[in-house]
């Protein structure tokens, strides 16, 4: 069986992981990656490199990111995918292909299979995210996919109304929390020799994305930011991970670059990989930001994760997740707040035989 797996970021790779291993192993499985979008982009931080480091056999890199964050920036860029695609899937044929998300690049890949009839599997489906565009490529790409895979029962049934049947799906939790069983986190002097960062020091992890349905707000949510990560820095450490191809995403990282040049105890990363972000995850206090992982996978680290603004609205988040709007004041007062408390409940996104099922799927085993 001739499988590709689609990866348009370091985030959807890093997920990916655990069934990436597995197939390896499977000698039924002829597997190829397909990278595009900010893998090939230096200023993304070349993920590539760290797909070619784990040695597949086939790689193929398809180059469809355009420069620029404008909403007609990221347009374009959609129909650079879609062209370059369409020549992708016209000469490239699968038994199966794995998409993942929401991203725009993957939404862009995906709907210019749909004329191939590619075989195409969801990872993520059925999730909401009401203050990102994504929301409306996750639906797209589930609309285009054969099978679907949710990472809760509430996100199985949503599939359920959008495609009118029920025969498709299957609940397999999230594949990330998987990788804390394969991959060994680093000490935090192994850490330290690696990045130049003292996780000794109490740390606050940070990741903040645009919103990208609000995008007019997202110059005075920035400011917000600014002033509560300029506040925190003076008794903490700000480990921030820059944010991905957004509309938008300047932004932020301009301020972040700003912040980093004033203040050594604001310490900025391009991509930490699999292992080190996880590894930062573990000995960080708290987590500040907006991003899918604080939903998903800060509670199997018992952290407590302040979450900013509506880009995860609707996405069902366990109760470590503390919801906050763009305000520093408040941000403040909840990060003093949880700062020092552990969670101690269960992650409902683990589902341990995750892998199994979709092989069970796709009839490997």
């Amino acid at each position: 069986m001739k499988v590709g797996v689609l990866t348009s970021s370091r985030a959807d790779y890093g997920i990916y992981l655990p069934l990436l291993n597995r197939l390896k192993k499977e000698k039924s499985i002829e597997l190829e990656i397909i990278a595009f979008g900010t893998h090939l982009k230096e200023n993304f931080g070349l993920t590539i490199s760290l797909i070619k480091k784990d040695e597949y056999k086939i790689i193929h890199e398809i180059d469809t990111l355009l420069e620029g964050d404008s909403p007609l920036d990221i347009s374009l860029s959609y129909a650079k995918t879609i062209e370059l695609f369409a020549r992708f899937w016209n000469l490239n044929k699968y038994d199966w292909v794995f998409c993942l998300g929401d991203r725009f690049e993957m939404a862009a890949a995906v709907n210019a299979s749909i004329p191939f009839q590619v075989n195409l599997a969801h990872i993520h489906a059925g999730e909401t995210t009401l203050g990102a565009i994504d929301n409306v490529y996750r639906h797209q790409i589930s609309l285009a996919s054969k099978l679907h895979f949710a990472s809760l029962r509430e996100n199985e049934l949503k599939i359920h109304e959008l495609l009118g049947e029920n025969n498709s799906t299957e609940k397999i939790g999230s594949l990330s929390l998987l990788n804390l069983q394969s991959i060994d986190l680093l000490t935090i002097e192994e850490f330290y020799t690696k990045w130049d960062i003292d996780l000794n020091l109490p740390t606050i992890l940070v990741s903040v994305h645009p919103e990208t349905v609000a995008i007019t707000r997202n110059v005075e949510y920035a400011i917000e930011v600014r002033k509560a990560l300029k506040d925190l820095s003076n008794d903490f450490q700000i480990v921030i991970t820059l944010p991905n191809a957004d509309t938008n995403g300047s932004i932020y990282r301009s301020l972040f670059l700003e912040l980093n040049a004033e203040n050594q105890a604001i310490k900025l990363i391009e991509n930490f990989g699999t292992q080190s972000y996880f590894t930062c995850m573990k000995y960080s206090r708290i987590l500040l930001g907006n991003t899918s992982s604080g939903i998903i996978e800060a509670a199997t680290f018992n952290k407590f994760v302040i979450n900013l603004g509506n880009r995860q609205g609707g996405r069902i988040a366990p109760k470590n997740v503390i919801h906050s709007p763009f305000e520093h004041q408040n941000i403040l007062k909840l990060v003093e707040q949880y700062i020092h408390s552990d969670y101690t409940d269960e992650n409902p996104y683990l589902q341990k035989d995750s892998i199994d099922k979709i092989l069970k799927r796709l009839q490997i085993n």
